[in-house]
C-alpha cells in the first residue's frame, strides 16, 4: 500500500478542532445524562461537573505538551512511545470499542428526543435512522467534514448560551412565567440531599459526559501547526466545557426541584415545558437532536481515525489504514458504520433499560485512556529533547494525583452493585483485549 493510500489530509483548521472537541464533549452528558447525574447528587452535581474539569484540564494539558514535544503524533503514538505495542493495542482497541458504545448511545439518545415529536414510532427505528445519517456525514471529506462538525457544534452551544440566558431571566423574575420563588427550589431537600457520597457517585456519569475532548488527540495527523494550535484549543475548551455544564445544570436545579426529573425526556425540554415555555420547548428539542448527533458524529470519526492509528502501528489490519482521496479511512469508516447501524436495534430489545446499562461502559473506558495519558506523559517528561513552552505543571504530582484520584473513581464504579452489567462488559472486552495483545505479541516473536 503506498505512503499516499495511508497518510491522512492536514486540513482541519483550528476552529474545527476546537469545535470537534467541544461536540464530543457536549452530547448526550449533558442533554439527558444530566437527569441521571442530578438524581444521583441532587444541585450539588456541580461540584461533581467542577472537579472533573480540573481532572480534564490535567488530561488536555498533557495531551498537548506532548504534542508540543513529539509533533505528527497523535494520542495513541504517546502511549506507545510511553509504554510499548501491548499497551497501546489494548488502549487502542478500547478506545475504539468506548467510542463505538459513545456513538450507539447518542443515537438512541436522538431516536429518544424524535419520539417527543413522533411518539409512535418505535425508538428502535428513529436511532437506524440517526445512525445512517452520521455515517452518511463521514463519508464526506475531511474538510467538509470538518466544516459540517463546526456548524452541527455551533448550534448547540448557541442554544445552550440562550438556555442559560432565558434561564436566568426567569430566576431572578426578569422574564415573566407561569411560577414564581424559583429560587427556593435549591433549598429543597438541602443543596446536599444524598451528601458528598453522592458527589462522588455522580463522577463517573460526569466523566463519560466530558469524554471526547481528548479527541483533539487524534485530529494531530489531520492538523497544520498542531503544536502551535493546540495550547490555544486546550486553554479555551476547558473553561467552555465546565461553563456550558455547571450553569445549565444551575438552572435546571434552580426552575424545577431536582427531584422532579424524569428521565424519559431532556431535562431541558421538561424544565422549558414547566415554567411554560412549550414552544421553546420544541425549538429545543431539535436543539438537542443535533447535539447528540454532533457527539456521534465526533465518536464516529475518533473510532475510524483510532483504528487507522492501529493498522499503521500494525496493531489492526492493514487495510485499516487505507485512506481514500478524501482523506477518509475507508475500511475502518465502513466497519465502524456497520457496528454503529447494529447496535442501534440494540434499542429494540430493551429500550427503557438499555441506555442506564450503555451510559456507564464509556464511563469506566474513558478513565482507563485519561489514566494511560496522564501516565505516558510522567515517563515521556524526561525524554523530551526541549521542554515544551506549555506544559503540565506541579510535575509529576498532579499528573499522578489526577491519575489517582480517576483509578479511585473507577474501583468506586467497580464495586456499586447497580453497574454489575455494564462492569462485567467493561472487564470482559478489557481481558480479551490483554490476551489477544499477549497472544499477538508472542506469535510476532
Amino acid at each position: 500500500m503506498s505512503t499516499n493510500q495511508t497518510e491522512l489530509q492536514k486540513k482541519l483548521l483550528p476552529r474545527h478542532i476546537r469545535f470537534m472537541a467541544l461536540g464530543g464533549a457536549i452530547g448526550t452528558g449533558i442533554f439527558k445524562g444530566t437527569s441521571e447525574t442530578v438524581s444521583i447528587a441532587g444541585p450539588a452535581v456541580v461540584l461533581s461537573y467542577i472537579f472533573a474539569g480540573l481532572l480534564l484540564l490535567v488530561v488536555m494539558t498533557a495531551i498537548a505538551e506532548m504534542a508540543i514535544a513529539y509533533p505528527d503524533t497523535n494520542m495513541k503514538g504517546f502511549i506507545h512511545k510511553a509504554f510499548g505495542t501491548r499497551v497501546s493495542f489494548v488502549i487502542g482497541w478500547l478506545y475504539c470499542f468506548m467510542w463505538l458504545v459513545v456513538c450507539i448511545i447518542e443515537v438512541i439518545a436522538a431516536g429518544s428526543f424524535l419520539q417527543y415529536w413522533f411518539p409512535s414510532i418505535p425508538l428502535w427505528t428513529l436511532s437506524v435512522l440517526c445512525a445512517s445519517g452520521i455515517v452518511a456525514i463521514n463519508f464526506l471529506s475531511v474538510k467538509h467534514y470538518g466544516e459540517f462538525e463546526f456548524w452541527f457544534a455551533g448550534i448547540k452551544i448557541t442554544m445552550i448560551v440562550l438556555f442559560i440566558l432565558l434561564g436566568a431571566g426567569i430566576l431572578f423574575d426578569i422574564i415573566p412565567s407561569n411560577q414564581v420563588d424559583y429560587l427556593q427550589n435549591y433549598t429543597n431537600e438541602g443543596f446536599f440531599p444524598k451528601g458528598f457520597s453522592g458527589v462522588v457517585s455522580a463522577l463517573l456519569v460526569v466523566i463519560f459526559s466530558y469524554g471526547g475532548s481528548e479527541l483533539i488527540g487524534l485530529t494531530l495527523n489531520e492538523t497544520k501547526n498542531a503544536e502551535k494550535v493546540l495550547p490555544k484549543v486546550v486553554r479555551g475548551v476547558i473553561v467552555r466545557i465546565v461553563l456550558f455544564y455547571t450553569l445549565p445544570i444551575l438552572i435546571i436545579c434552580g426552575l424545577i426541584p431536582w427531584n422532579q426529573l424524569s428521565g424519559d425526556s431532556s431535562p431541558f425540554v421538561q424544565v422549558l415545558s414547566t415554567v411554560g415555555f412549550s414552544s421553546a420547548a420544541h425549538i429545543m428539542n431539535f436543539v438537542l437532536i443535533t447535539a447528540v448527533l454532533s457527539a456521534a458524529n465526533s465518536g464516529l470519526y475518533g473510532c475510524t481515525r483510532m483504528l487507522h492509528s492501529l493498522a499503521m502501528e500494525g496493531e489492526a489490519p492493514k487495510w485499516f489504514a487505507y485512506v481514500s482521496k478524501k482523506g477518509i479511512p475507508l475500511y475502518g469508516l465502513i466497519c465502524s458504520a456497520v457496528i454503529l447501524i447494529g447496535g442501534s436495534f440494540i434499542a429494540y430489545l430493551s429500550p427503557d433499560r438499555i441506555f442506564g446499562y450503555l451510559m456507564a461502559i464509556p464511563g469506566f473506558t474513558v478513565s482507563i485512556v485519561w489514566i494511560s495519558i496522564c501516565l505516558a506523559q510522567v515517563k515521556l517528561r524526561k525524554t523530551y529533547e526541549k521542554q515544551p513552552s506549555f506544559k503540565v505543571w506541579g510535575f509529576p504530582y498532579i499528573s499522578l494525583f489526577t491519575a489517582l484520584v480517576l483509578t479511585v473513581i473507577c474501583v468506586i464504579f467497580m464495586l456499586n452493585p447497580q453497574n454489575r452489567i455494564s462492569m462485567g462488559v467493561c472487564l470482559g472486552v478489557l481481558c480479551l483485549l490483554i490476551i489477544v495483545s499477549v497472544l499477538t505479541k508472542q506469535r510476532s516473536t
